[in-house]
């Protein structure tokens, strides 16, 4: 059995500190400052951390916000993917969503990195895509609001995960034949 890859780290200045689990089962390490930033009310800022890194090739880092951050303080992250191919220094940037400014002091989990595994398939333009029962339903479209307009205009969504997957949608206002 192969050895797993490791995820390489390079300290940058001697206020880097390598990425931590908080737990054996924890899916992210955690990311932390290594400078006093102030993030200002309803604004952003990077987040210096003086690391950077290699991951595993066929994986890509992503910095995702931390839950206590987002909770207490309403703290988010923000375009936080690391290429396998990068070498430069990890920022975090961060949004702060609440009316007064958030410091980080050196040294604050400020973010966690989550490797995960991508599939990167050659381009192909195509003049037709297959039919999907979805189609171009966008934002929203699988949450259950379609069901309520049909609801309200009178439509009878009953019986409508049985149809057949060939069955015409009925329009607005019209009822569907049985």
């Amino acid at each position: 059995m192969s050895q797993a890859p490791s995820l390489l780290i390079k300290k940058l200045s001697d206020k880097a500190r390598l990425p931590t689990r908080g737990s054996a089962f924890a899916a992210g390490y955690d990311i932390y400052a290594s400078k006093v930033t102030v993030i200002p009310a309803r604004g952003k800022a990077l987040v210096d951390t003086d690391i950077s890194m290699a991951v595993p090739a066929g994986t890509y880092g992503r910095i995702a916000p931390r839950s206590g951050l987002a909770a207490k303080h309403f703290i988010d992250t923000g375009a936080g993917v690391i290429d396998a191919d990068y070498r430069g220094q990890v920022k975090v940037l961060l949004f702060n969503h609440s009316d007064a400014d958030f410091q980080v002091a050196e040294g604050d989990r400020v973010a966690q990195l989550i490797l995960e595994r991508i599939y990167t398939p050659e381009v192909m333009e195509v003049t037709e895509l297959e039919e999907s029962v979805r189609g171009a339903g966008g934002f929203g479209s699988t949450g259950g609001f379609a069901a309520q307009v049909a609801q309200a205009v009178g439509i009878s969504t009953a019986g409508a995960a049985d149809a057949p997957s060939d069955a015409a949608p009925a329009a607005a206002g019209e009822k569907p034949s049985s």
